[in-house]
């Protein structure tokens, strides 16, 4: 019974994840029509057909959203993939622990010392390797079924990547929290302060060294 249903749930994970793809390949589909949908747009608008660009521009808009929908629900599938293939290493493990606490009683059973030390090394072997799935299983699963990420995570990202690659389209981003000013610009402000209080002193230095120097002059010839 057990190994049935073993079978069964990795039957229905395969199932998953073939679907999960698909949706993939729909969004990908999806992409490839946006931009077939702009490219007629650029077209009916260098003819001057305005009414089609818009309905052009309209069915772009829409396989843009029909992508996202499709990536959201392949994401999201790909999560309960994982938290069920997670589930089913950790019946495996559950599996193996109980035939070892079997062997463990035949072997206490019997009075064989050399046997129960190896079947105790093989129980805290699983019992580790069990400890650890649960662990992964509590944080990084955890996280991977989230369904919002912080916008400021999302935006700051955005915004790295745009700026990378030079993407005009960085201008209409909303602006991430210590992304207003980056580091470059700000040490080029803090160089070019820098300079020209450098140059202040440098000019208050020679209009002091020509008073000085006008003093000197200026004393001898008091004294004629």
């Amino acid at each position: 019974m057990g190994s049935r249903n073993a079978e069964k749930l990795m039957n229905q994970i395969m199932e998953l994840k073939f679907t999960a793809k698909s949706l993939q390949r729909q969004a990908r589909k999806c992409e490839k029509d946006e931009k077939s949908e702009k490219l007629k747009v650029k077209k009916a608008i260098e003819k001057g057909n305005m009414d089609g660009a818009r309905i052009y521009a309209e069915n772009a808009i829409r396989k843009r959203n029909e992508q996202m929908n499709y990536l959201r629900l392949s994401s999201r599938l790909d999560a309960v993939v994982a938290r069920l293939d997670t589930q089913a290493k950790m019946t495996t493990i559950s599996k193996s622990m109980s035939g070892i606490v079997k062997s463990l009683e035949s072997t206490l059973a019997t009075g064989n010392l050399q046997k129960m030390s190896e079947t105790m090394d093989q129980f805290e072997k699983q019992f580790v390797n069990m400890e650890v799935q649960a662990e992964f299983m509590e944080s990084s699963m955890a996280g991977s079924t989230s369904l919002s990420t912080p916008e400021g995570e999302v935006n700051s990202l955005m915004h790295q990547v745009a700026d990378d690659y030079g993407l005009e389209v960085s201008v209409g981003l909303p602006q991430a929290a210590g992304h207003a000013v980056p580091l470059k610009n700000a040490e080029k402000v803090d160089e070019d302060d820098l300079s020209r209080r450098l140059a202040e002193l440098k000019a208050r230095g020679d209009a002091a060294y020509r008073d000085g120097l006008i003093q000197t002059l200026d004393g001898p010839a008091a004294i004629w």
